[in-house]
């Protein structure tokens, strides 16, 4: 089941929205405020956005920007009634994955949205198998790896997931929510310190020295990286 964030101030669209999409198998969480999906944002997991521009306490394309500060991955809709060509070329500047104005058709907008979610899919069903660096070796479909010295050992699924996720995103910080989004998902969230610790954990396996580490790389205050030098 798909979850959607649902954010519109208008209550009686937001709840017919919100019924229509839940007819079609989705789970939908809804808001009506700015400051609302900030931090429902930040505490739950969602497939998808639905977002409108004019919001009471925040616009929505300020809102948009904020949410790819911290996630560039999951797709955004805009839902509004602002109609102008250069309203539209804006928000998709702003981050946005598409754009439907009111009044809109429902049909219309059921297949954008699913069009937008079997893209999401695509690009994650095309993530790694198996990646090697400086003598490391990691097979991600069998929790499996091989360090430097030629040491086996079998990963946790939540360690496979965590590693294959920084190893992706390589160079790159991947902040906090990023990795309780794809490896907690939103039921359970550990604390920053579980997080720390597997990456001590990884710096143990792969790295030369730990206490140098190379790789594996924490960011104080903003998140993980792992690179290869």
């Amino acid at each position: 089941m798909h979850r959607i964030l649902l954010v519109e101030d208008e209550a009686a669209l937001r709840e017919t929205l919100k019924l229509n999409l839940e007819l079609e198998g989705y789970e939908v969480i809804c808001a009506s405020r700015g400051s609302e999906v900030i931090h429902i944002f930040e505490n739950q997991h969602f497939e998808l956005v639905i977002l409108d521009i004019m919001l009471p306490d925040m616009d929505g394309l300020q809102l948009c920007e904020r949410i790819r500060l911290t996630n560039i991955e999951t797709p955004i809709i805009f839902l509004t009634a602002k109609d102008n060509p250069a309203d539209k070329v804006l928000g998709l500047k702003k981050g946005a994955d598409d754009y439907l104005t009111k009044p809109f058709n429902l049909e219309e907008l059921l297949l954008r949205l699913s069009i937008l979610l079997r893209r999401s899919q695509k690009q994650t069903s095309n993530s790694i198998e198996s990646y090697e660096w400086v003598g490391n070796k990691v097979n991600f479909q069998l929790y499996e790896a091989e360090n430097y010295q030629q040491e086996r050992f079998v990963l946790t699924k939540k360690e496979s997931m965590l590693l294959k996720l920084l190893i992706e995103r390589q160079g790159e910080v991947v902040s906090r929510q990023q990795i309780l989004q794809t490896v907690w998902g939103y039921d359970v969230y550990p604390s920053t310190r579980t997080i720390d610790n597997f990456i001590l954990s990884f710096r143990k396996y792969f790295e030369k020295n730990p206490k140098e580490p190379q790789n594996f790389h924490s960011i104080r205050g903003v998140g993980y990286k792992f690179e290869v030098k």
